[in-house]
């Protein structure tokens, strides 16, 4: 027999007809599965949360006469504006080593954060019509974006190893860190899109704020700065601010891409064992919360 979990209890009439359903093994059409079903029926759509990353990421640019080439040109176009910006504004000495390659490093990591934030938040609704007329597991939706984006990065973390050896690192072996660095990333990014999802069901005007809130986001996570340096006067507030795991990640990823950043000094980045458990603490818990958040309303998606 068939178990499916209420959305909310049932009494009386209501109560009954679940019992004479249940005992007939008919099941509530888009009703919440018990997580471990939940999670099976999860991994046998995963060849359609593939195909439906494939189809966004190739829809994405189509109608644009460059197609593809937009998805590594726009961060491009980011860190060229960035750098034009902050690279006047800044005083040299706040600089730090290879500027160029720092900065790239942080606009093109931080856009897989950025763009499961925005992109997952809208993939229920953008998807309504799909949701409503075919049944299978919603975490389905803002996995494919998570997926989608990951594409995105493959295609962008080649012309970021290009663009950092033009400026003069040369491939090393610690390259590889960046393997796990943005494995957790992607953990992190997966779980915020989890609960951006169901958030934006919720209450659409979650997705006005999210531009501002990414925003935000993205000038308190040391994309143009050595974090460490820029707060350390804050006491506790900057010990807070440099434990931001979008800190965190963008740390591994240039401590991993520039031999010259390592250090202790000023403008330098210190990676030790800490901060690789933060990382994987951040990422493993936020996917973990986000998944079972965004599960405990699987029955209600669909029905606004």
């Amino acid at each position: 027999m068939t178990s499916i979990l209420p959305i909310r209890p049932e009494t009386g009439a209501s109560q009954r007809a679940a019992a004479r359903a249940a005992e007939y093994g008919l099941v509530q059409l888009g009703g919440r599965p018990p997580l471990g079903r939940y999670i099976k029926d999860l991994w046998a759509r995963r060849h359609f949360a593939l195909e439906f990353a494939k189809s966004r990421f190739r829809a994405a640019n189509e109608a644009n006469r460059l197609g593809m080439a937009w998805v590594v040109l726009n961060p491009l176009i980011q860190a060229a504006v960035y750098g034009l910006i902050f690279g006047v504004i800044l005083p040299s000495s706040t600089k730090p080593h290879n500027y160029t390659a720092f900065l790239v490093c942080g606009v093109f990591t931080i856009g897989l954060f950025s763009g499961c934030f925005t992109d997952g938040a809208k993939s229920l609704v953008t998807n309504r019509g799909l949701v409503r007329t075919l049944h299978f597991p919603r975490a389905v939706l803002p996995i494919a974006t998570l997926l989608n984006k990951l594409m995105e990065l493959v295609a962008t973390t080649v012309v970021l190893c290009v663009i950092v050896m033009l400026t003069g690192e040369m491939p090393q072996l610690d390259w590889l860190l960046l393997i796990p660095a943005y494995f957790f990333l992607a953990l992190f990014s997966g779980g915020v899109a989890f609960i951006a999802a169901r958030l934006t069901v919720h209450l659409r005007d979650i997705s006005q704020l999210i531009p501002f809130i990414n925003r935000l986001i993205f000038y308190l996570s040391g994309v143009f700065y050595v974090v460490g340096n820029r707060f350390a006067d804050k006491g506790i507030l900057g010990k807070v601010i440099e434990a931001n795991p979008l800190n965190v990640y963008l740390s591994l990823v240039r401590y991993a891409m520039l031999e010259g950043i390592r250090g202790t000094g000023p403008n330098q980045i210190n990676i030790d064992a800490t901060t690789w458990i933060m990382a994987a603490g951040y990422g493993v818990v936020m996917f973990v919360a986000g998944f079972i958040f965004f599960w405990q309303a699987e029955g209600l998606y669909g029905r606004d």
